[in-house]
């Protein structure tokens, strides 16, 4: 019985000594944390101000697989607002809403957790410098009673360890929007064009098929479907979470009966892949020979030839032709592709 009375002793001492301690911690917080992102104010905006595209790069939603949402109208801009619930725990759930929008320049958001009543208040302000945008986001954190005042504490490295993830999810999810739009804008057919080319990381399938006619383009038809079904249904990813389409192959293949590529999708990162048909795939960074092609897919051979004289003129040595298909390839045999020669000496 001593030692009982003596633990609840202790248990109120330290209780006293926190009570006393929060009372140095205020009741709510405010802080700034300024953010750049490479890309113009009107491809970024429209990122934070619609709430569907805001929670798939957000990291204090997109890092939860459970969470599920419900948006309600207007979907985007002021007066917009969503709820969100996570399916396996029953106390995470909460409100989202936009209280105000100067386009391109300010938003506003209140994001309440739980049963609180007292919300978090987020003001972000945009600057837009060229291709660059400025991000300030302003924090206002909810006023937490005594005994839970050390929430603030920690309150403010989470929040901004969120944000930097945040960014970076966003500058995936643009750089794909952004440079699909661009590569569309300047495209120059027919034009030999060298180029270095960044390094990618492709999910897709080997395959070796007849090359007869319109065979060998059907099968391509047939197995771009594979992979792409693949990519959106079984790993659930969106449109903008992956590139375009790469075919690679021997350069000069195209006078073989029989024909061997690898067809394959850009991803960012590694997946768990559970069809032993898929595999992963790495391209190198390297120096490219390119030639913008559009007709039928038989007509391309006349372009992959100019690659390889432009190749054996210039005494390099060529890697795997890509093929990418910046439209996917369809039965009408109408393909807008970039074909890419890797050299080196």
């Amino acid at each position: 019985m001593r030692f009982f009375k003596f633990g609840i002793l202790i248990v109120l001492f330290l209780a006293a000594v926190y009570a006393v301690s929060m009372t140095f911690v205020d009741e709510s917080k405010n802080f700034t944390i300024e953010k750049e992102i490479n890309y113009p104010v009107d491809k970024v905006f429209p990122q934070f101000n619609n709430l569907q595209n805001f929670v798939r790069w957000n990291a204090f939603f997109s890092d939860n697989s459970n969470l599920s949402f419900q948006f309600f109208t207007p979907y985007e801009g002021k007066g917009s607002s969503m709820t969100y619930r996570d399916r396996k725990s029953s106390g995470t759930f909460g409100d989202v809403f936009i209280r105000y929008e100067n386009p391109n320049r300010t938003l506003r958001y209140q994001l309440f957790e739980g049963k609180e009543n007292s919300p978090y208040l987020i003001d972000i302000k945009f600057r837009g410098d060229g291709n660059k945008t400025k991000l300030t986001w302003y924090i206002h954190t909810p006023k937490q009673p005594l005994l839970k005042r050390s929430l603030n504490l920690i309150s403010k490295d989470y929040i901004a360890d969120n944000i930097d993830k945040s960014m970076k999810n966003l500058y995936n999810i643009l750089g794909n929007k952004v440079d699909k739009e661009e590569q569309r804008k300047n495209l120059k057919f027919d034009s030999l064009m060298v180029e270095n080319q960044e390094g990618q990381l492709l999910l897709g399938i080997n395959v070796t098929t007849k090359n007869v006619k319109d065979a060998l383009f059907k099968n391509i038809v047939m197995n771009h479907n594979k992979v792409l079904n693949y990519v959106k249904m079984d790993l659930a990813k969106r449109d903008d979470e992956y590139g375009e389409p790469v075919l690679i192959t021997d350069a000069d293949n195209f006078k073989d009966k029989e024909v061997s590529y690898y067809y394959g999708i850009p991803l960012s990162k590694r997946v768990g892949v559970s069809d032993n048909n898929f595999s992963f795939r790495t391209l190198n960074a390297s120096r490219i020979y390119v030639i913008y092609y559009q007709g039928t897919y038989a007509g391309r051979v006349k372009a992959i030839q100019q690659l390889l004289l432009k190749a054996k003129r210039d005494t390099m040595r060529t890697g795997d032709l890509q093929q990418t298909f910046l439209e996917g390839p369809s039965v009408d045999n109408n393909t807008v592709m970039k074909l890419s020669l890797p050299v080196f000496r």
